[in-house]
């Protein structure tokens, strides 16, 4: 295509859905021209999708707490597995998915991406309806919705490509804390939906409660009917219409992907490579997990770095067309202001993901039963008959986490990220070593519940520091690395962190079994003061590589 035509074409309104071949939006006049427009429609596309797509990839957070509530024959070892294979598979998929707008067309991603967690739900909803259902369909399934999980890293790329960087704090904050009260969504809905016939013939029969739960509204006691796949049946439901909406509404900008190909072509890329995501998920599990579901040959802290690595070098060894832009994307890693802002991105939005994920089952745990005084003197944990339901309250840490990352991000654009990113680090150190505290006091008590208030409180204020420090750290990656680099490092920063889906709920629920909660939580805290130290060194520092970005 010609020069002229291509200037021409950034005159004319384009096709809705249309592939754009000139975007530049640090151009002012063009930006106010139709810049702003066709950016916002496809952020107000994207935030839906992502929002959806996150919240049923933590689904299991909150399937797993009515799982124990209904008597599946799982234990509560097996339930935070769940939720770790979940969460171990959402972040490994990121890897592959911070390079699918540059090879696919942010498009052709977002719409495949939604529509591929139409499969986990679907399957959910047959396999909550039985409690002879085998574990292994359980955690293949928590495996496949992973995928909601890696939605994040092509969402986060493709919407930072439409805005300039003046307005990046804005635009990922948006879409990621607006994206991330799909956590929040879930820990309200799920319990809601399980209540009542909602779909009629298709809700089928309902299972009774064997111990009390709860919802937003109050209490639920046992022997109440619950309709447990109500929920994935309603993820299905939803999905579709965004599906439809991303295909006809959002753009592929070829400034950023020269050559996505048809969209058939463009889906086998993304086909191609989260296939090979979860391979390496799988891998990583089988050798992690103890019999009779895996090997147990390694711990959680070598399986980890192994799968990434899998992963990476199984990407640089694909064929064809898909290689060389790869390759070129994998240059992101020489740069120390890559694994910088990828230790910082950890400590924020590792840490929401984290405690999204283990706080309800957190909550069961140590509130649900308490310390009693045996006749022979011995204590013993015994059944807390008043104990506070995960299903009311486990909800307002996350909602208040994605509600105020857009907040950071817009103080972040007028301060810089760097400062607010050391205020809330050290806000977490204090949050952290307080929340341990109440968590022991709590787990040995012969009455948890007046410590509740204490450790929710402290988790709402971790969840709230965390958000803002999300907004802040990505505002920083959008100030520091070009149009070309900011997508990919976007991507692996949030792939990395994301594995606090998994680490979270496995360190607190080996900790809380082994009766000693407030260990987990110390050891998050000696993480935060090591992110202080680095986020001072490399912006804030007199002579700081890049300063308060």
């Amino acid at each position: 295509m010609s020069n002229t035509n291509v200037n021409l074409q950034a005159l004319e309104k384009p096709r809705l859905n249309g592939d754009l071949h000139v975007w530049d939006v640090e151009d002012e006049s063009f930006w106010e021209r139709q810049g702003k427009r066709i950016a916002n429609r496809n952020l107000w596309i994207s935030i839906p999708c992502l929002l959806v797509a996150f919240g049923y990839w933590q689904m299991w957070g909150m399937l797993t707490v009515q799982m124990n509530n209904l008597g599946f024959p799982f234990s509560e070892a097996q339930l935070f597995t769940l939720v770790g294979i979940a969460g171990l598979a959402g972040a490994t998929l990121r890897i592959p998915a911070s390079f699918m707008i540059r090879i696919a067309g942010g498009r052709n991603t977002i719409f495949l991406t939604t529509a591929l967690m139409i499969i986990p739900c679907l399957g959910a909803y047959f396999a909550l309806q039985s409690q002879h259902t085998p574990l292994w369909v359980f955690q293949l399934l928590a495996l496949v919705s992973g995928v909601g999980g890696g939605n994040f890293a092509c969402s986060m790329s493709n919407i930072s490509t439409f805005f300039p960087k003046k307005q990046q704090g804005y635009a990922l904050g948006m879409n990621a804390g607006l994206g991330n009260l799909g956590v929040t969504g879930m820990q309200i809905l799920i319990p809601l939906s399980m209540t009542a016939a909602v779909f009629g013939v298709f809700s089928g029969e309902p299972m009774e409660l064997v111990r009390a739960s709860g919802t937003l509204i109050g209490r639920i006691p046992e022997g109440t009917p619950t309709w447990l796949h109500n929920p994935a049946l309603l993820g299905v439901v939803v999905l579709v219409p965004l599906c439809i909406a991303a295909w006809f509404g959002m753009n592929n900008l070829r400034t950023i992907t020269p050559n996505p190909g048809s969209p058939l072509a463009a889906f086998g890329k993304i086909l191609g490579l989260y296939n090979l995501g979860l391979v390496t998920s799988a891998i990583g599990i089988y050798l992690m997990l103890p019999p009779p579901v895996g090997l147990g040959l390694l711990n959680m802290w070598l399986a980890l770095p192994l799968t990434i690595v899998l992963t990476l070098g199984l990407m640089r060894l694909i064929p064809g067309e898909i290689k060389p832009n790869i390759q070129k994307q994998f240059t992101i890693f020489s740069d120390k202001h890559t694994w910088s802002m990828t230790v910082l991105y950890i400590a924020t939005f590792g840490s929401f993901i984290g405690f999204s994920a283990a706080l309800p089952l957190s909550i069961e745990v140590i509130f649900g039963s308490m310390m009693e005084r045996a006749a022979d003197g011995s204590l013993e944990r015994v059944a807390n008959p008043n104990a506070p339901s995960a299903m009311t309250w486990a909800w307002m840490g996350p909602f208040v986490g994605a509600a105020i990352r857009p907040i950071g991000g817009w103080i972040a654009d007028k301060i810089g990220g760097s400062i607010v990113t050391q205020i809330i680090s050290a806000v977490m150190v204090a949050a952290s070593l307080g929340a341990g505290y109440v968590m022991m006091l709590a787990y040995n008590s012969s009455d948890p519940n007046v410590y509740f208030w204490a450790f929710l409180g402290l988790f709402i204020v971790l969840f709230a520091a965390s958000g803002i420090g999300n907004g802040s750290t990505f505002r920083s990656i959008g100030v520091i690395f070009d149009q070309q680099r900011k997508g990919p490092v976007l991507g692996w920063t949030s792939a990395v962190a994301a594995y606090g889906a998994f680490i979270a709920p496995r360190v607190m629920g080996e900790q809380i079994q082994a009766g000693t909660p407030e260990l987990a939580m110390y050891g998050f805290a000696a993480f935060y003061a090591i992110c202080l130290v680095v986020n001072w060194w490399f912006y804030l520092r007199k002579s700081a590589y890049v300063k308060n970005p």
